[in-house]
């Protein structure tokens, strides 16, 4: 017998490798029918192989005798699922990790695999432990791609780049922005934003909770509207910084599906005074113009919320052409002496302050005053969490004058 958790686990694997598939979305379909244990387990184990693919696979070519990229799928993935059970999943025995790796294979229909799965999830049991101490501190050994490694030495010198590194393999902090209500959990140093230990689903279906990082609510309290300003939202979905903001907001998506999601949550949030306008930001309606505040919180490469969104290190790329036109597009419809807050989830020079310096635009100091515990380390006028300093989301928010 495969448990259901594990079994969940190795759809969610499979599918993110062999389908492309997103891990948040894989999951949800296959962790449907879970309790909340089980649920819980398949997350750790499915998000946790996805993250530390690049390690298992270094593991099970080295000790495994076998590329793993000549294995059949079913193979790969349930190898990937034990050997990431056997370095990093507590209290889990050997023999029992590869047992279900070996009745993963069976279940998929590969019993000539079967001998072969055995004796390399033995092989793991025995030596995956020694092997993964030796590898030296890097890419390899906390399981990123070379190029991401390479932009945080650049950017933040090695040692920096490497406790980034560890903290985004570990849990993030459980944060809900409070809508409305009493909501029981810890306050933090933003506003509204409180720590628990777990996001309450019945909160959240009524509306009275959204889950979003310290890092995240900060860039949406960054914009300052007020009640009777005029705001726009360039990239607005799924909605969660565009129902914090006060005013006459106008929220713009470009994707059908993710517009309708943004309408549905405005009306579980009670964001009456939002308007959803499904548009290209870069060529909009002509009458949105003369907006007091603009929030561009562009596509990203997501190099702040790897912890959250386990296979994202294996398909970000920068942007930093399209940022750099959504920024100038907000410019044209912000009214002289408004404001415009850029924001993106990640920390990359290119995406972040390379960006700001290239739109011309002046930088409005007094947003680094409000938020002096985020203050970007090189360049203090402009703001960045970092997850291993500030145990948020990696955030990089900068408010120009227009």
């Amino acid at each position: 017998m495969i448990a259901p958790a594990r079994q969940a686990a190795y759809e969610v694997v499979r599918r993110v490798f062999e389908e492309d598939a997103y891990a948040d979305r894989a999951f949800a379909t296959a962790a449907g029918g879970l309790d909340a244990r089980d649920r819980a387990l398949a997350q750790r184990i499915a998000y946790g192989t996805v993250q530390r693919v690049r390690t298992l696979d270094h593991a099970i070519d080295t000790l495994g005798r076998r590329p793993v990229r000549k294995l059949d799928p079913p193979v790969r993935t349930a190898l990937r699922l034990g050997a990431y059970q056997l370095a990093f999943l507590d209290g889990v025995p050997a023999h029992a990790a590869a047992n279900e790796s070996v009745e993963l294979v069976r279940a998929a229909g590969l019993e000539r695999a079967v001998a072969f799965t055995n004796a390399v999830m033995r092989r793991l049991a025995e030596g995956i432990a020694p092997l993964l101490d030796s590898l030296p501190e890097g890419p390899l050994r906390h399981s990123y791609p070379d190029w991401v490694a390479e932009v945080w030495v650049r950017d933040l010198g090695r040692e920096e780049a490497l406790a980034l590194m560890r903290a985004q393999n570990e849990p993030p902090e459980t944060v809900v922005r409070v809508v409305r209500g009493e909501v029981d959990g810890e306050p933090t140093d933003v506003p509204g934003a409180l720590r628990v230990p777990r996001v309450d689903e019945r909160a959240l279906k009524e509306g009275r909770i959204w889950p979003q990082s310290r890092a995240s609510q900060m860039a949406g309290l960054a914009v300052g509207a007020r009640d009777g300003d005029r705001v726009l939202d360039l990239c607005a979905a799924p909605g969660g910084k565009a129902t914090m903001l006060p005013g006459e907001v106008v929220a713009v998506e470009i994707h059908e599906g993710r517009a309708r999601e943004l309408e549905e949550n405005l009306r579980r949030l009670g964001a009456t005074n939002v308007r959803v306008v499904h548009a290209d930001a870069l060529d909009l309606p002509p009458e949105l113009t003369g907006f007091d505040h603009a929030l561009v919180d562009a596509p990203c490469s997501g190099l702040g919320v790897l912890a959250q969104r386990p296979d994202l290190r294996w398909r970000a790329r920068p942007l930093p052409d399209l940022q750099l036109a959504l920024l100038r597009a907000a410019a044209e419809r912000v009214r002289p002496g408004g404001t415009i807050v850029y924001a993106v989830c990640t920390i990359n020079v290119d995406e972040n302050e390379a960006v700001v310096d290239a739109s011309g635009l002046d930088v409005d100091a007094s947003l680094a005053d409000e938020w002096p515990q985020f203050r970007h380390p090189r360049r203090p006028e402009l703001l960045l969490t970092l997850p291993h300093r500030h145990g948020t989301s990696g955030f990089f928010v900068a408010r120009l004058r227009v």
